[in-house]
């Protein structure tokens, strides 16, 4: 497991998967993969993230190393009932097509445990409220990097709050154009400035 979590932490895509095969051969549960090594990797990547002793670039390999590994898994884990914290959706909201940072946010989300339904960019109003309503996620995750698409924000907090949906749901916001002002005044949970800030959210949700 320690070797695992050596390789996503160094990025190692080849050998992160590899060494999961090794282990699901040696006879090791897939959730115990996922708890003992990918998560606890993630965390210590986000981290090295925060003090600045990781880049964007180190930050996306790890990442795409532990999603190698986690790929192995998820049949796995859907076979024997999920072994996921728990659900989460996110997506650029409508007329932006930015999409970098919503996806550093649910690579972080999966490397946390999560489960995520990432609707993809310009994402129409109605597409989130039917998501959450499908999917009964813990968070759901909205992405802006324009200024002229933050209004979509607020029309998105009132749709979910109309359908009902709002009390079984936290709402996190990000962008580059956002406040936590901004997430104050139409309503969300959560402004983070950055994946690993959104993804320490979400788990403290549940």
């Amino acid at each position: 497991m320690e070797k695992l979590k050596s390789l996503v932490i160094e990025g190692n895509v080849k050998g992160s998967a590899a060494r999961v095969q090794e282990l699901l051969a040696q006879g090791v549960s897939a959730e115990d993969i996922m708890r003992v090594a990918l998560v606890p990797a993630m965390d210590e990547v986000g981290v090295l993230f925060q003090n600045g002793e990781y880049y964007l670039p180190e930050m996306l390999v790890a990442s795409k190393a532990m999603q190698e590994g986690l790929k192995l898994l998820k049949p796995l884990l859907a076979k024997g009932g999920s072994a996921y914290l728990g659900k989460a959706v996110i997506g650029t909201v409508k007329g932006d097509l930015h999409d970098i940072g919503k996806n550093m946010v649910g690579m972080a989300l999966e490397g946390a445990g999560f489960e995520v339904i990432d609707l993809g960019a310009d994402v129409p109003v109605e597409a989130f409220v039917n998501a959450i309503r499908e999917n009964k996620p813990a968070v759901v995750g909205m992405s802006a990097l324009l200024t002229t698409t933050m209004p979509v924000m607020r029309e998105i907090v009132d749709a979910i709050q109309s359908a009902g949906l709002r009390a079984g749901v936290k709402i996190m916001i990000g962008g580059a154009p956002i406040t936590q002002k901004y997430a104050t005044e139409i309503g969300a949970d959560f402004y983070g400035p950055d994946s690993t800030s959104a993804k320490d959210y979400a788990r403290s949700v549940l």
